[in-house]
């Protein structure tokens, strides 16, 4: 088997190396440049190929690097949490396809943010590796898994889960992609899709809009990621402030009064306005938690000042 490997984040050390630990050295290396650069570095230190072989952000492109990729005739390129759009040109090249690793259960959750949408509209959520083509994430399936999204998870939360999903699914194709093995899928269902952009279209809170209070904790769950201008804001006196959310199972053997709180309940089929439900969870003393599934989960919620300005 002959590939090329482009690659970016953790993930993609732990797959190219255990690639190479199965014997399988890629045939040339496609890593990440400037400011979308993370593990570039260490990815070429995993490897022993020559500076030609070696192109980092958009130098693929050019009809240079194009004919050297074409020249040495891989039979895949495997795609690990590459940020860049790949041109059609590049994706006929591998004998058998550009193969992409996606943290969601396709056809659910194409595009970006994949956690805080499944979390957002309860759509299925896992790991897919399928095949690129020329419209975002809609290729072949080669392997896919499902991941519970549980009640207390974030956005945060799912995504670190996924990762090593991630890791588990393209692990299981592989023996199939070393013999040539491996079986694709056509996605029929329509599924859904994302820009980045459409985050921010549900980020603001409207403090005195009534919304169910299960629907506005999804919310906030989905919206609270590792970068904290994704988080939910509303305004308050000409300001903004961004709200995050901590969900923990809660400790039932506990015998303490805030264990035994009824006032600290949340009911989430309640319906109010955020203003009140944020001032609720301020000034209990006891933690505040709710039922779900017959299982209790407490809830802490973070409010800051918002730096940036929304738009």
């Amino acid at each position: 088997m002959k590939y090329a490997f482009a690659g970016d984040r953790k993930i993609s050390c732990n797959i190219l190396k255990f690639l190479i630990e199965k014997g399988h050295s890629p045939s040339a290396l496609f890593v990440s440049a400037g400011k979308r650069a993370s593990h570039s570095q260490e990815l070429i230190d995993m490897v022993d190929l020559p500076e030609t072989l070696i192109f980092r952000g958009s130098e693929f492109r050019s009809e240079e690097h194009m004919a050297m990729l074409k020249s040495l005739g891989v039979d895949y390129v495997f795609g690990i949490h590459f940020p860049y759009i790949i041109p059609s040109d590049l994706l006929a090249i591998p004998k058998y396809g550009f193969l992409n690793l996606h943290p969601a259960y396709l056809p659910f959750n194409k595009g970006w943010n994949t956690p805080s949408w499944a979390i957002y509209d309860g759509t299925p959520f896992g790991a897919t590796l399928h095949l690129m083509t020329e419209k975002l994430d809609e290729g072949d399936i080669i392997s896919q898994a499902k991941l519970a999204v549980e009640p207390y998870d974030t956005a945060n939360t799912l995504y670190k889960r996924a990762l090593a999903l991630e890791e588990t699914v393209f692990k299981e194709a592989f023996e199939s992609l070393v013999n040539f093995t491996f079986e694709r899928t056509a996605q029929t269902e329509s599924g859904t899709s994302y820009s980045k952009k459409d985050l921010k279209n549900i980020q603001e809170i409207d403090l005195e809009k009534e919304v169910e209070i299960g629907t506005l904790i999804n919310k906030l769950r989905a919206l609270t990621t590792s970068e904290l201008a994704d988080a939910a804001y509303f305004k308050k006196d000409g300001k903004e402030y961004s709200v995050q959310i901590t969900i923990q199972p809660k400790d039932t053997s506990s015998n303490s009064v805030m264990g035994s709180s009824d006032v600290a309940e949340i009911a989430i089929k309640d319906r109010v306005k955020p203003i009140a439900f944020i001032d609720k969870l301020n000034s209990l003393s006891d933690m505040p938690y709710f039922k779900k599934d017959g299982k209790e989960y407490t809830i802490q919620i973070t409010i800051e000042p918002k730096n940036t300005p929304s738009s």
